[in-house]
């Protein structure tokens, strides 16, 4: 494991990368998404990946002027950041933290624990029980929380922790509301709540969430899945674990029927207790042959994503991320599990391929109001 030489080298590293917060440059498709959501107390943010924005001015300029919080789409998870135990790659996230700063952004994190994006050493690591897996979380946990403090102040501390509920996409094989993932089987039910606590330990301020996916639409798995979800909340805060957010991932399906009444009244339970609510990676799948062309599409997309956001922000919710701003660069065009099987390129953004805006953006403009 790293030493404390590496943590202090890399903490002073982004906290400089951090500390002389600039003005975005002005944005160039009138009034930008962040001010509409400031100006009804709102937050908007992105995803967004370092190399990315190294390479295109037009991109850099696009994310500086429309987000408010930026979320490092690769960089922080576990294989990027420590490929081998002990060897640290912050350079990423130390480039994503000066960007942030130049733009009058905050850095959120993602993700700490997640059953992808996981090298091989750790996979190792945790096949050897549940000390292994332990110490390799609390260092894990120590060192990057540490590192990134100045400059992040929110993680996703488990990604993906519900099973799928039968009928869904991908229904988990095995049964119990948590999914079957490497941590799960070297530490058990309780690894969910020995990650925040892991983490509450590292960082005493720091604000902790559970990000899912899932839970939006209008059907029974999604209607099984919240319900799962609620029962290990409840759980987790009967046994007073620390614990302060809920993310909704919201990557919405249009092939989904969406009613706001389950989904407003979902969001009003967490709230209830006592936990913030955001949207975290919302882009929007549509199913092929969903319109004859691409003005067609765009409507019936906005119109979709639209009501979804309204229905967010009746029942609470107050930040609304999504994951990456263009079409160009989505994992729904990269990605052939999730792209369209008849090879026309998904319009999920509120961004096309050539960065211009879309009825999309039009459409989150009109839910902030």
């Amino acid at each position: 494991m790293a030493g404390s030489t590496w943590g202090r080298r890399a903490a002073l590293g982004l906290m400089a990368a951090g500390c002389t917060p600039g003005r975005p440059p002005a944005q160039p498709h009138g009034p930008s998404l962040r001010a509409a959501a400031r100006a009804r107390g709102l937050v908007f943010g992105t995803a967004a990946q370092a190399a990315l924005l190294r390479q295109d001015a037009a991109l850099r300029a696009l994310v500086a002027a429309e987000a408010e919080v930026l979320v490092p789409e690769y960089e922080a998870k576990w294989g990027p950041v420590q490929p081998r135990e002990g060897e640290w790659n912050l350079a990423p996230l130390q480039e994503l933290a000066s960007f942030a700063a130049g733009a009058g952004q905050r850095l959120r994190g993602h993700c700490l624990v997640w059953h992808e994006g996981n090298p091989d050493w750790l996979l190792a690591a945790l096949a050897e029980g549940p000390a292994r897996a332990r110490r390799v979380m609390e260092d894990h946990f120590r060192a990057l929380l540490g590192a990134t403090a100045p400059v992040m102040r929110e993680w996703d501390v488990v990604n993906e922790m519900i099973a799928n509920p039968p009928g869904s996409d991908n229904p988990s094989p095995t049964p119990g509301d948590l999914r079957d993932t490497p941590w799960l089987r070297a530490l058990g039910p309780g690894y969910v709540e020995l990650a925040l606590r892991t983490a509450r330990q590292a960082d005493r301020t720091l604000r902790l969430t559970l990000n899912d996916y899932g839970m939006e639409a209008d059907t029974p798995w999604a209607a099984e899945k919240r319900a799962r979800l609620l029962r290990l909340v409840r759980a987790l805060l009967d046994r007073g674990a620390p614990l302060d957010a809920i993310g909704l991932q919201a990557h919405l399906q249009m092939r989904e029927p969406f009613r706001p009444e389950p989904f407003i009244a979902f969001l009003r339970e967490l709230r209830s207790l006592g936990l913030s609510v955001s949207l975290t990676e919302l882009d929007v799948r549509e199913p092929d042959l969903l319109a004859p062309g691409i003005a067609e599409r765009d409507a019936l997309m906005a119109a979709y994503l639209e009501q979804v956001v309204r229905a967010a922000i009746e029942g609470g919710v107050r930040t609304v991320i999504t994951w990456g701003l263009t079409d160009r660069d989505s994992w729904l065009v990269s990605m052939p599990a999730v792209a369209r099987p008849d090879g026309a390129a998904t319009r999920g953004h509120p961004y096309d391929a050539e960065l211009r805006p879309k009825p999309f953006r039009d459409a989150l403009l009109r839910a902030f109001g």
